[in-house]
């Protein structure tokens, strides 16, 4: 076990413990996180529309740029720099409030705005056949859309696109070879997770949610697949981290709290890191198991030798030191990488 977690540490992968090693065989199901996990986590600005009176442009702009850019959500951090590149400079807010999951919202020039979601926005009653209409075209080319809205109207559509890493379609095939089933969990919009799983080949997802949903998705999945692992980087994934059979967190762009709640971190934030985990699992499950074979059945002919008097001092030793140099040159096999 500890060559095994010696060998994932080369690769940057660092497991809180054998347990979660030696359990990572059993995985039936990886759930994804979408932004930051197999997407690069680093969104930029591509489109925004102005919704209300064009004549408070400027005004409405600099609301969004100075609510944005207290947020570290990368969706928000790309909206801020987007229009600080346009030349769009951030007001004052003041008691601004991050709410995990629905956006954020402060006071700006006097008035209370928030930059959030279309889910949140149809929940403050503010949702319109007209406003679906405008967001779907965003949503179905994989684009994450943002909505500055008063207590009384949405303002402002802001979409922002990410790009899926390279080397996420080929962990998801790695992962389904080995016959782990994946599914993404996300917050976005369902066209826009369904848009991003196609093109990183992810068998199911479902969009839309908020933390404690993702929560219930992991309960969902464990009841009906089995094992289930969730892969993560922010502060939305922490609840659900905590309560799958393994958290795995992306350790380069994940939070404090996500890796705190993980059981096991990717240093690197690559992907083909979890199909490797799971093979390297099921190789120290061999392993071990080839140890208390050998183990076991050395004492065993030793100890039938010693009852019909066969058995020599020198037999004595090999059965006893003999047996666990083989077991310990046996399990540091588990430091060669496998092929």
């Amino acid at each position: 076990v500890v060559s095994a977690l010696a060998n994932a540490a080369r690769r940057g992968v660092l497991v809180k413990g054998g347990v979660y090693l030696e359990e990572a065989r059993r995985l039936k199901a990886v759930a994804l996180d979408k932004t930051g996990t197999l997407t690069l986590g680093k969104p930029v600005l591509v489109a925004h529309e102005l919704l209300s009176n064009q004549e408070l442009k400027a005004t409405v702009l600099s609301a969004a740029a100075a609510l944005s850019a207290h947020s570290a959500h990368p969706v928000s951090q790309a909206i801020a720099q987007g229009l600080a590149a346009q030349g769009v400079a951030a007001g004052n807010v003041e008691h601004f409030v991050d709410q995990p999951g629905h956006g954020v919202e402060g006071v700006v020039g006097g008035q209370r705005l928030r930059l959030i979601s279309q889910r949140a926005a149809e929940a403050l009653g503010l949702g319109s056949a007209l406003l679906t209409e405008r967001l779907a075209a965003h949503q179905a080319q994989g684009r994450s859309v943002s909505l500055l809205v008063s207590d009384t109207a949405v303002l402002a559509l802001f979409a922002v696109a990410d790009t899926v890493k390279d080397h996420a379609p080929e962990a998801v095939r790695e992962l389904h070879a080995l016959g782990v089933q994946t599914v993404m969990l996300s917050g976005d919009h369902p066209a826009a997770a369904q848009a991003v799983a196609g093109a990183a080949g992810v068998a199911e997802a479902h969009g839309q949610l908020l933390p404690g949903d993702k929560l219930a998705r992991i309960a969902e999945l464990q009841a009906r697949l089995g094992p289930t692992a969730m892969v993560g980087d922010g502060i939305n994934d922490a609840p659900a981290l905590a309560a799958a059979d393994i958290g795995i967190a992306m350790g380069s762009a994940g939070t404090d709290i996500a890796m705190e709640a993980a059981d096991v971190v990717v240093m690197n934030d690559d992907l083909r890191r979890l199909p490797e985990l799971v093979g390297l699992s099921r190789r120290v499950h061999g392993v071990l198991w080839q140890n208390i074979t050998l183990a076991l059945g050395i004492k065993a002919a030793f100890l039938v030798l010693a009852v019909v008097g066969g058995a020599t001092m020198w037999m004595a030793v090999f059965a006893d030191m003999g047996a666990s140099l083989i077991v310990v040159a046996n399990g540091l096999r588990l430091l060669r990488r496998a092929a």
